[in-house]
């Protein structure tokens, strides 16, 4: 018979971290830290200590140690946005992206609810064509018909008679990766935060021009606020989507004037992307290139309740908000990680087109002049650097201010008064990150449960509220 050690040791190895674990005096408190993270696959421990005390007559109201925690140390949250790093914290990255972007086009979080009456619009930017990309098509017709349409200098058919559909992975991937301008794919990423800058200052532009009135006086009368996300195509170039809102001069407590409407705001949105030129400093092995917006352009208004000819705000903000948990995964371009040399460009999970994007901007990163671009450091996102959404100042509310609302509502039970005049000290280091085996199987069924938790309460609600308003 085998004594007990040596049957733990045929066990596999996150049983016997379960069994260690379990075993734990402080399993108890360590359980209710993974639950107080929503059971965060990656969580931060941190070290240290925090003492409040009245400031006049420096009595301790409160006083927090780990060295009485499990490990002796306290569990945070990752906060990464990608559901394919952390299911449990991009959800509630998600939430807070739907309310910051809702709360630009309704109202609420400090913006005033007759924002839905002003001109917004929802507009979505592309990229130009860097070589012909088989494609897919909701009709059935063919991907790239051409009669006699022969073969590129590579020896490659220049159309494809095929008909492709949405899962395809041809779809996206270039007809001829010798004929395709990788460099300047690449290049436009790297500038893509120029390309919107040019785009939102030539809205100005062409809005005072269209007003006949002069830019510096356009600004004492109206104000262009913008929440945007930016989304990879399938051939691996990012397009944007932004809501555009017009306001009066101070922002969104200001409404605009009568001249200004959704149509004038559309049509100054067309015009001002199609005149944005942008010229790369001329290179002995690139040359020199234009970068500009692509020509598919869409522009839709938006409706606080919909329409068939506009879009709900609430399909806008909710569409946002999925979109930037997704990681590179769910977007099939590039990785999720960064790059550290060749090898990984060669050994990354990715189409062949994919890898040659990560091995252009391998090679364009080396150059001296394109060093500003930092373009190897960001290899594994294709070129482009920018944040998945961004914001201007004065759209709505902040993460920040989210995420500190949050906080105050859970820890609302344990409140100083008002009147309280107090002294923070504060003492934290950081000791590591993750779970043991064990443990990231334990948090990942607390995470399960709290989300199996959330949607149906969410049912209840939805059922209760359909009732009474039937009874109504």
């Amino acid at each position: 018979m085998l004594d007990r050690a040596a049957r733990l040791r045929q066990l596999s190895e996150v049983d016997q971290d379960l069994i260690r674990l379990v075993q734990d005096p402080h399993f108890d408190r360590w359980l209710g830290q993974i639950t107080a993270t929503g059971g965060c696959a990656h969580p931060i421990h941190l070290s240290g200590s925090t003492t409040t005390r009245d400031a006049a007559t420096g009595e301790i109201l409160h006083h927090y140690d780990t060295r009485n925690e499990p490990g002796e140390r306290l569990l945070i949250r990752c906060r990464n946005r990608r559901a394919t790093v952390c299911a449990p914290c991009s959800r509630i990255h998600a939430g807070d992206t739907f309310h910051l972007v809702r709360a630009g086009l309704v109202g609420g979080k400090t913006v005033p609810a007759d924002v839905r009456e002003r001109p917004r619009l929802f507009v979505t930017l592309t990229a130009p064509g860097f070589g012909p990309v088989h494609r897919a098509t909701l009709d059935g017709a063919r991907c790239r018909p051409r009669r006699n349409a022969g073969a590129c200098e590579h020896g490659r058919p220049v159309g494809c008679p095929a008909v492709h559909d949405a899962g395809d992975p041809l779809v996206g991937q270039p007809l001829c990766p010798g004929c395709y301008d990788y460099a300047a794919h690449v290049l436009w990423h790297g500038h893509a935060g120029r390309l919107w800058k040019a785009f939102t200052d030539n809205l100005y532009n062409h809005l005072a021009a269209r007003v006949g009135r002069t830019r510096s006086g356009l600004r004492r009368t109206v104000r262009i606020s913008y929440a945007k996300v930016a989304e990879y195509q399938k051939r691996a170039a990012v397009h944007v989507h932004a809501v555009v809102r017009l306001d009066g001069a101070t922002g969104p407590n200001d409404p605009p004037p009568a001249w200004a409407t959704a149509d004038v705001l559309a049509t100054v949105v067309r015009t001002a992307a199609a005149a944005v030129r942008l010229r790369t400093p001329y290179n002995p092995a690139l040359g020199e290139h234009e970068l500009r917006w692509g020509t598919e352009l869409d522009v839709r208004p938006l409706r606080a309740f919909g329409g068939r000819e506009s879009l709900a705000d609430d399909a806008v903000a909710a569409y946002v908000a999925k979109y930037v948990t997704k990681g590179a995964a769910d977007t099939s371009a590039g990785l999720d990680h960064r790059i550290t040399g060749p090898q990984d460009i060669a050994a990354a999970p990715v189409s062949a087109h994919m890898r040659a994007l990560m091995g252009s901007c391998w090679r364009l990163g080396g150059l001296p002049e394109l060093e500003p671009l930092h373009l190897r450091a960001w290899a594994h996102t294709l070129g482009y650097r920018g944040h998945i959404l961004t914001k201007s100042r004065a759209y709505s509310t902040t993460y920040t201010a989210l995420r500190t609302e949050r906080a105050d509502h859970q820890r609302s039970g344990a409140q100083l008064a008002d009147n309280t005049d107090v002294i923070t000290d504060a003492h934290w280091r950081y000791v590591g990150s993750g779970h043991t085996p064990g443990a990231a199987l334990l948090a990942a069924g607390i995470a399960e449960d709290l989300f199996r938790n959330r949607e149906v309460a969410r049912e209840e609600l939805t059922a209760n509220s359909g009732g009474a308003l039937g009874s109504g």
